[in-house]
């Protein structure tokens, strides 16, 4: 059924915690797994923190770190009998994630829902966008351990 599966990963721990769900997934499949990052360097923050330079110094080790990160995590995948292989891309994550996937023939995206600290909210949306809008089918794994509370307990009174 799924041959080829891509896999973004944001570099954080807690997106990285699907990868076993992930390789379940691969071995009933027989499928060929890419771990995926998109480096997004966008404009913002303080006075001179969006200038070209610092936009490219900032892309530049982004991208170290992801090709760092996904060589490590890729090779993890291949100890476990895995065909895996791992590619970076510039640009917006969902955008990149889902021309990837449809470009190069990916039969399922696989991702999970939120990564860490500030992008934690930030792969929530991407794991959003990317489920509306993928021309493939989508996967979405929870990889938060919240536990919302009750109604009841929301509202309840002395």
């Amino acid at each position: 059924m799924f041959k080829k599966i891509l896999v973004p990963l944001d570099g954080s721990e807690i997106a990285a915690k699907i990868l076993p769900k992930v390789v379940a997934l691969a071995k009933t499949f027989k499928a060929k797994v890419t771990l995926f990052h998109a480096c997004y360097a966008g404009v913002g923050g303080f006075a001179g923190e969006g200038t070209p330079a610092t936009i490219r110094a900032a892309a530049a080790q982004e991208k170290k770190f992801c090709e760092t990160f996904l060589a490590k995590a890729g090779q993890d995948l291949k100890k476990q009998g895995l065909d895996a292989n791992w590619a970076c891309a510039d640009g917006v994550p969902a955008q990149q994630i889902i021309a990837y996937a449809q470009d190069k023939g990916y039969d399922l995206i696989a991702l999970g829902t939120h990564g860490a600290g500030e992008v934690a909210w930030y792969m929530g949306h991407v794991a959003d966008r990317v489920a509306t809008h993928a021309t493939v089918p989508v996967l979405v794994f929870r990889t938060l351990e919240f536990k919302p509370p009750m109604l009841k307990e929301l509202y309840s009174y002395p």
